[in-house]
């Protein structure tokens, strides 16, 4: 009995010391407006995705972003709001549209998905380039379909060595923390209902 409250004497100071540390850091962490950052973060609205972290491995969002040669896919993702999306623990694969890709849809095309009015069929055709998993290239030609994140099955086609995901090859594959980019040659369309 004695060591029982002993045990819970102990947790209730080491609980009330890291409130204190807790709350004594949260007030000397200010930014220039006199907020601390998670109170910045949160008046933003901005979710994790917005978060700095030079430390880990970059998640698929920043690895889309620091790539020059996906800086429409990026614009897509902020058009859609998906960002805090691709940021979750996953695991995600996430198949991504170069630039050229994207450049060979009809003309208009990309110009009239970003409005905001077509906000939701850009975020479905986003969605079905993205699926839970973190398979390599070589691991994926086991499949002959992925469900996709927007609930539909994307085919996957083996030719030769080249893996070919609704069409589009994989070119490049990058590891993420959370899960991994697959570069593709091509937008993946999801079929008409």
């Amino acid at each position: 009995m004695k060591s029982t409250i002993k045990l819970s004497m102990m947790g209730l100071v080491l609980s009330l010391a890291l409130n204190s540390s807790c709350k004594n850091r949260a007030q000397n962490d200010t930014t220039a407006s006199g907020q601390n950052d998670t109170e910045a973060i949160l008046e933003n609205n901005k979710g994790q995705a917005f978060v700095e972290d030079d430390e880990s491995t970059p998640n698929v969002l920043q690895i889309a972003i620091g790539s020059s040669d996906h800086s429409t896919l990026v614009a897509a993702v902020q058009a859609a709001d998906l960002e805090n999306a691709l940021v979750n623990a996953g695991p995600l694969m996430v198949f991504a549209p170069t630039n050229s890709a994207f450049e060979a849809l009809p003309a208009g095309t990309v110009e009239d998905l970003l409005k905001p009015e077509n906000k939701g069929a850009l975020a479905n055709i986003l969605k079905y380039h993205v699926t839970a998993g973190n398979y390599s290239k070589d691991f994926l030609k086991n499949f002959k379909k992925l469900g996709q994140a927007n609930d539909q099955d994307v085919p996957v086609e083996i030719k030769g060595d080249d893996v070919f995901v609704g069409g589009a090859k994989i070119i490049a594959s990058i590891p993420a923390g959370n899960g991994i980019v697959h570069v593709v040659d091509k937008v993946i369309l999801p079929p008409t209902q």
